[in-house]
């Protein structure tokens, strides 16, 4: 056979012709592509190659480069494909519906990794904390209702007449839960700190009431005359302290926060002279200086409950 009657590639073998066959009546007919083998004159005019030898690898790259699209490919371009409205809005609504999921699961996803895991766990200790404060409040009020209880039966047993002195100083050293008239004084740290401490950035220190300030007002009361002090309710006695671990102001074990409201019973008058602005004017000028304004009011009746006292162990009462 001559080579300009040769064709430009081997024929497909019978075991590896299509399943398919394209027929001449199909409407996708038309925009398909031959590829069945065609002279060098169809081709227009192609260069007529040379005969290739009855090889295998010749007949891989002859596949690769003279039928590069699978044949099953080009016989599934002839199966019509429904292009109704109905099956193109179902597209569409299913489509739009995984997208809104998959936005809606990646916002939730993304809300929980912009979330603060410590913020729990502070929670969860405050929590736990008050708790705990609230049980050993609880403690403290049968041990006193207790000590009361011994108080009262050995007195009972013993039958002995109680002067007035020892109840003076029973009520000094805040054994007794006492009530009577006196003034109430509340500090609070200034806005400002308040709002440093919710998250607000400033460049300078603000000055807040201190354990010292504290200390300050109770030594200026118990010298006009009071005879009974608390601080948020907690009693002062001879073994309370007035002091400050990290950032937080105990009284004795308690812990207690702004505002610092400080009762004292005694000569109502006397006690709000000695605390007023008139009285202490450099006190007052350093405090307004900072924003603390402290409010000074008169009561006629106040009730402070007795002050938790430890056991002593040592101590006896003096002769002289």
């Amino acid at each position: 056979m001559p080579l300009e009657d040769s064709p430009i590639s081997f024929p497909v073998p019978d075991e590896n012709a299509p399943v398919k066959r394209r027929a001449v009546f199909s409407a996708q007919i038309a925009g398909l592509a031959s590829h069945h083998p065609t002279s060098a004159a169809e081709a227009g005019g192609a260069r007529p190659r040379r005969r290739r030898n009855d090889d295998d690898s010749l007949r891989l790259i002859d596949d690769l480069v003279n039928r590069p699209m699978d044949p099953l490919f080009s016989d599934s371009r002839l199966v019509p494909h429904s292009t109704s409205a109905v099956s193109v809005w179902t597209t569409r609504v299913i489509v739009f519906v995984i997208c809104v999921a998959v936005g809606f699961f990646g916002c939730l996803f993304v809300q929980q990794l912009h979330t603060d895991p410590r913020r729990e766990v502070r929670r969860s200790l405050a929590s736990d904390l008050e708790s705990q404060t609230t049980r050993f409040d609880e403690l403290t009020g049968q041990i006193n209702d207790l000590r009361s209880q011994v108080d009262e039966q050995s007195r009972n047993l013993a039958n002995v007449y109680q002067s007035e002195t020892q109840t003076q100083d029973d009520m000094a050293n805040g054994v007794l839960p006492v009530e009577g008239e006196g003034i109430t004084l509340t500090l609070a740290n200034p806005i400002a700190a308040d709002e440093s401490t919710s998250g607000a950035s400033s460049g300078e220190q603000i000055r807040v009431v201190t354990d010292a300030d504290l200390q300050q007002w109770v030594s200026l009361l118990w010298q006009s005359g009071a005879e009974a002090i608390s601080i948020n309710g907690y009693r002062l006695g001879v073994q309370t302290s007035i002091r400050t671990a990290g950032q937080t102001i105990l009284i004795g074990v308690n812990s207690i926060e702004s505002p610092y409201v400080i009762e004292a019973i005694g000569d109502r008058d006397a006690l709000a002279s000695a605390v007023s602005p008139d009285s202490q004017p450099a006190l007052y000028e350093s405090y307004a200086e900072s924003g603390i304004h402290p409010q000074v009011s008169e009561s006629n009746s106040i009730r402070l409950e007795a002050a938790v006292t430890g056991d002593l162990s040592y101590a006896k009462r003096s002769e002289e």
